[in-house]
């Protein structure tokens, strides 16, 4: 155990000591290197251990340079930067954080741990820039932007964990295009026309986000909540051709915006919104319940057939005249409602 004064005494000399300048110009220097032996308490320091990593029978061996680690951190010391050592240059790699997964390989590369895989596993070979294409294009500064539409639960909660899948999947397909993905967030509410009563300058910046982007996604939530301002944004993509995807109850809006603006039904709307409505365009599923929310949903493989061999369903799946996909919902579009649908938009789908 050292005595306060000392630890005390020591950090006033290490401060003293910083201020003096070696370079013979004016000014404290802006930073300070010493080798402390030991000393902790507070200051605007940082600590690189140095630790040798031996080779025993080949093989890195990272015990020595944990134990020391955990013996630092129990003196009250926690290195900000590890320096290892040892006689071996190759299979030493440096794995930090990056903005996308898409890099990790480029950062690899860079170290050549491609080729530290072929010599450890005896394999002649060599790897071609071509295969790091797809990856690099995980860098391209050609931008895609979309603006999704979020109500109030997600923007409230962890929506960011919400919607990881949906953010991977969207990630994915920029990257195959060779495009950078920019997401901007654009809360449903905001779109409302009382909004440009109540907070007139927030109703035009989220209609700028909206209309400055390539894209439109209008995600799933549950309850009525924003589902207006969604529909909005719906019915701007449709009419100004901007690519749109609705997930869920995006999709169910999308249904609901068509049947209003272009069939002309009005009132129509979802049952889960609007029970009494006259025109139910999504409703509940007959073996549905429609007091319990969750737990109850049909679910498994559904098998979907494709009755318009041209149309951009079929050709997203290679033509096929039917597909089977995974099925996880409550609602449907209302069978009795399905001819009028198709005539109008078997053109377009």
């Amino acid at each position: 155990m050292m005595v306060p004064h000392i630890t005390d005494s020591i950090q006033e000399w290490i401060e003293s000591v910083a201020k003096v300048p070696v370079d013979g110009k004016e000014g404290s220097p802006d930073v300070c290197v010493i080798e402390l032996g030991g000393t902790i308490g507070p200051g605007n320091f940082r600590l690189v251990h140095v630790s040798f990593v031996p080779v025993v029978v080949g093989e890195h061996k990272r015990e020595p340079t944990q134990h020391s680690v955990r013996e630092l951190r129990r003196l009250g010391l926690t290195p900000n930067i590890l320096a290892c050592r040892s006689t071996k240059e190759e299979n030493i790699v440096t794995l930090y954080d990056v903005p996308n997964i898409w890099h990790v390989p480029l950062l690899l590369r860079d170290q050549k741990v491609h080729g530290a895989i072929l010599k450890e596993l005896n394999l002649i070979g060599f790897v071609s820039e071509l295969v790091f294409q797809f990856f690099l294009a995980s860098m391209c500064k050609s931008c895609f932007t979309l603006g999704s539409t979020l109500q109030q639960l997600f923007m409230s909660s962890n929506w960011k964990q919400i919607l990881k899948f949906f953010l991977q999947a969207l990630l994915h397909a920029t990257v195959a295009c060779h495009k950078k993905l920019v997401l901007e967030w654009v809360a449903a509410s905001d779109l409302e026309e009382i909004t440009s009563h109540e907070t007139p300058d927030v109703h035009k910046a989220a209609w700028d986000l909206l209309k400055g982007a390539n894209g439109i996604l209008v995600p799933g939530g549950f309850g009525d909540t924003r589902v207006e301002g969604k529909i909005l944004a719906t019915k701007y993509a449709r009419e100004k051709e901007v690519p749109f995807l609705g997930i869920y109850l995006g999709m169910q809006l999308a249904v609901v915006e068509f049947a209003r603006s272009v069939l002309g039904h009005k009132d129509a709307n979802n049952t889960e919104f609007e029970p009494e409505t006259s025109t139910p365009c999504v409703i509940y599923m007959p073996e549905e319940s429609t007091t319990h929310m969750r737990g109850t949903m049909r679910l498994g493989s559904r098998r979907t057939h494709i009755q318009v061999p041209d149309c951009k369903s079929a050709k997203l799946y290679g033509n096929a005249e039917y597909v089977d996909e995974r099925h996880r919902h409550k609602y449907e579009v209302n069978p009795d409602m399905i001819a009028e649908f198709e005539h109008h938009i078997r053109s377009v789908l």
